[in-house]
């Protein structure tokens, strides 16, 4: 050959040559050998999805690629002369390209049956974001090497500003645990399941292991601030979590994980995908698994049933409808939230009774039992039209039942229905007190649409849209004796106590309208080539409440309405390719986040007022700034400076009626949240991906809190200027991955700043830090089976137990006089953060 300059394809900063004829012959005979010589790489080699200027990486060295290129067949004459003269055609254009450049780059990547592609930076932990708010994410290369007991909330772990307070080690327990983003619990964070509001309306309660499987998660992603103007949503001054389902395959396969591991943990998982069904271009997946394991403290265990079902079809221009369901029905026992005191006395070893009838009778594990199933179903449908006019339609349902338990004891003859004496109760026998287990059954059901109609007119995109939901909830509580031998007739209810006229023994029974009305507008304009990208948007929330509690002399009927207009404002701009600044103002709000919050509630041995419905609520509001710089490349940086100021700030407390945990409301006045938020991830360099976040935050009350009447007089706290709760001042996260193709491992650590449980300060919790490891081999393809794959993930090494967060938040811990006014305190209560765990998996693609 007369000239033998070359064309480069990349892999791991080794290069394979391919002649300059190839590269000049045409797109189409550079595609021909490139295809071929993927063809000859095997597991972990080339797969040709495009052309472009990125390298495809192999995990073949450079000889390979040329054994593979001198393996490829001998052209015939015919084929030769016709390649002659499409050369000859395209002489001209081929001799321009050539000028300019000598390269030819394949994008590429292998996809394994579990989802891991590896090109992710950071591991899976820092997929690129252009929007113009704090933004991370998760993907496959990370999701897929954590325990697949996992939960969402404990897979957004490591993110930048994000404080997971589990309290167990394997993260199948979602019900008691705390997760905040910047000082921002769960309720304040909105979560979206393929589009849809997954978390039930007022309790707010994410409940995230009932959307999907982790082996059906495609991808996670956290906005720390508030969410988008199209969003569901209403409470989400903390941000959205969205969370989107593995995008069914083209072609029939599957995929089967079993698992086994610390606590007697076994669970198993299927996955069927269907392919593309006939010629409907519908393809779809179906996937079933089951887990069960012991509490990691204490006695008891859980058990868990999931179906996840997603059937997509695309036709036309980037049209595309899904069908999407879940369903979960999850049984366990509640683990008992110790005070400091009984922290330091016991440690892990407080928790529930494992015998009935002991010194505490109401406190045996079996009457703390709690149990939800939940099915989501949804229909997303994106269609695009002539003239840049673009439809977004999400219409979904969602159905919840299920009960929550607690222990007590009851008086025979001198227990309370309201402020009236219940008379002997209708129980056999003749013991007192009576033990009972406290039944709280729900049922949940909430609808709606979510609509947006886009029009793209030259640099200009103008959307519009509505949001309507409908929630109803019923809640009627009740007791139920306990047998001879401690146990529970009916976990459902079934065998009420009654008092002496025949009325069910009760301390709420609630029913729960809701009515949400939301309209948006948003209008986009980008210039300078789109380097320039402003948004301003506005959305109005229209929010009605009625609620009614059928206890006699109670306040029958209560509720709330509200209107939020809710402006918002962004700009970015392209100072390069690879760097953006950005700007954002934005607003939010929540209502309160329980109930229980317009429920009256009387003490059923005493018969006086123990909670009163409030007269006057008003919303948390939130307006936040930002201002954040992002760089993408071989490093990928995004720092962010935010402010917020409050009014109206809700947290989230639990109080026990016995034993059984009730959610509650505290309207904690106004606060002021500042601070800077870092993240470091760096693509895949020698088979190594680290990766880097923290955050520091500084947060004050800007209030004084009410501690409500003593002796007729409000005595107000002195909690001005004091630390938020649950708002640690530092954290951070260190990951490091490692994946050659058939070895793979990581690391990741997270550090937890010291954080206030009262909002007096006088008590909190040290700061800690966790360790996770996994490591993992990838078999070759046998048979049927492909890629299959052992893994191992140790959790919380070196953890035998440790405070992770505060369930029940308290206004003083201590004592103290206020104005000669004497505020008994209160002791915190706190999540236990699980201890050291393995669990081991072996999985393959089918």
């Amino acid at each position: 050959m007369a000239n033998t300059q070359t064309s480069l394809v990349a892999r791991n900063g080794m290069f394979a040559r391919l002649p300059r004829n190839v590269a000049q012959g045409g797109m189409s005979r550079s595609l021909a050998l490139l295809l071929s010589v993927s063809s000859f790489t095997g597991f972990g080699g080339l797969y040709c999805s495009g052309v472009g200027t990125a390298w495809a990486e192999t995990d073949q060295p450079a000889q390979a690629v040329k054994r593979n290129a001198k393996a490829l067949p001998r052209k015939s004459a015919a084929q030769a002369k016709t390649s002659t003269q499409k050369a000859a055609t395209n002489q001209k254009t081929d001799s321009v390209v050539s000028a300019k450049t000598e390269e030819v780059g394949v994008t590429g990547h292998v996809s394994l049956p579990n989802g891991v592609t590896n090109r992710t930076p950071g591991g899976g932990m820092m997929p690129p974001q252009t929007i113009a708010k704090s933004r991370s994410g998760l993907t496959r290369d990370y999701i897929a090497k954590q325990s697949p007991t996992s939960n969402v909330a404990a897979l957004v772990a490591s993110l930048p500003g994000v404080v997971y307070a589990g309290n167990d080690p394997l993260g199948t327990n979602d019900d008691q645990q705390g997760l905040t983003v910047r000082g921002l619990n769960q309720q304040e964070i909105g979560f979206l399941f393929e589009g849809i509001p997954a978390a039930a309306p007022v309790y707010l309660l994410p409940y995230t292991s009932a959307a999907a499987d982790n082996e059906n998660i495609q991808s996670l992603t956290l906005t720390q601030g508030s969410p988008d103007t199209r969003s569901p949503l209403y409470n989400a001054v903390g941000g959205e979590l969205s969370e989107t389902m593995h995008d069914p395959s083209h072609h029939f396969g599957g995929l089967i994980d079993a698992s086994y591991g610390s606590f007697s943990l076994r669970r198993h998982f299927i996955r069927v995908d269907t392919g593309e069904i006939g010629k409907t271009g519908v393809r779809g997946f179906v996937s079933f698994s089951h887990r069960v394991a012991d509490e990691w403290r204490g006695v008891g265990g859980t058990q868990r049933y999931h179906v996840d079902m997603k059937f997509v079809k695309d036709w036309g221009k980037d049209n595309h409808a899904a069908f999407v369901m879940s369903y979960n029905d999850a049984q366990q026992y509640y683990l008992r939230a110790p005070t400091k005191a009984q922290w330091d006395a016991q440690g892990v070893n407080f928790n529930y009774n494992d015998t009935p009838f002991g010194s505490s009778p109401a406190n045996y594990y079996k009457y703390s039992e709690n149990r939800m199933k939940k099915f989501i179903l949804g229909a997303p449908i994106n269609m695009k039209f002539d003239h840049g006019l673009a439809l977004d339609v999400t219409p979904y349902f969602t159905y919840s039942w299920g009960y929550d338990n607690g222990g007590t004891t009851l008086d025979r003859n001198n227990s309370y229905l309201g402020p009236n004496p219940a008379g002997p109760l209708q129980v056999a026998g003749t013991s007192n007190p009576i033990v009972a287990a406290s039944i709280d059954t729900y049922k949940l059901a909430y609808s709606g649409i979510n609509a947006a109609l886009s029009w793209t007119r030259g640099h200009n995109t103008l959307t519009g849209g509505a949001w309507y939901s409908y929630f109803d909830q019923s809640e009627p509580q009740s007791y139920q004796a306990v047998t001879a031998n401690g146990g529970v007739p009916s976990m459902w209810g079934n065998n009420p106590i009654l008092t002496a006229n025949g009325s069910v023994l009760r301390t709420y029974d609630i029913h729960l309208i809701q009515q949400t009305n939301a309209l948006f507008i948003n209008d986009t304009y980008k210039a300078f080539h789109d380097r320039l990208t402003v948004t301003a948007g506005f959305k109005e929330v229209m929010i009605t409440r009625s609620e009614t509690n059928n206890v006699p002399g109670v306040t029958y009927a209560t509720g709330q309405s509200t209107a939020e207009p809710l402006p918002q404002f962004m700009a970015s701009f392209k100072i390069t390719p690879h760097d953006q600044i950005y700007i954002n103002g934005t607003s939010s709000f929540r209502m309160p986040a329980s109930i229980m919050t317009y429920a009256d509630r009387y003490s059923i041995s005493s018969g006086q007022l123990s909670s009163r419905h409030a007269s006057k609520i008003n919303p948390e509001f939130a307006i936040g700034e930002e201002i954040g710089f992002r760089h993408t490349g071989f490093a990928n940086v995004s720092v962010s400076l935010f402010n917020y100021n409050f009014t109206h700030r809700q947290l989230s407390t639990t109080t026990y009626q016995g034993t059984q945990a009730i959610s509650e409301s505290i309207d904690a006045g106004g606060q002021t949240m500042r601070g800077v938020q870092l993240e470091v991830g760096l693509r895949r360099w020698h088979n190594f991906s680290p990766y880097f976040s923290g955050q520091y935050e500084h947060a004050t009350i800007d209030s004084n809190l009410s501690t409500g009447t003593t002796d007729y007089t409000t005595v107000n706290l002195p909690t001005k200027g004091k630390r938020a709760v649950n708002t640690p001042e530092f954290t951070a996260a260190i990951g490091l991955n490692y994946d050659d193709g058939s070895i793979f491992g990581g690391f990741n650590m997270n550090y937890i700043g010291k954080q206030y449980s009262t909002f007096m300060n006088d008590e909190s919790i040290p700061s800690y830090e966790t360790f996770n490891v996994n490591i993992g081999y990838r078999f070759k393809n046998m048979w049927l089976a492909k890629h299959s794959q052992i893994q191992l993930n140790l959790l919380n090494i070196g953890n035998s137990g440790y405070l992770s967060g505060t369930s029940s938040i308290k206004t003083n811990a201590r004592s103290m006089v206020v104005n000669g006014h004497t505020v008994a305190g209160s002791a915190p209560q706190y999540y236990v953060g699980g201890g050291f765990a393995g669990v081991l998996s072996f999985s393959t693609g089918f």
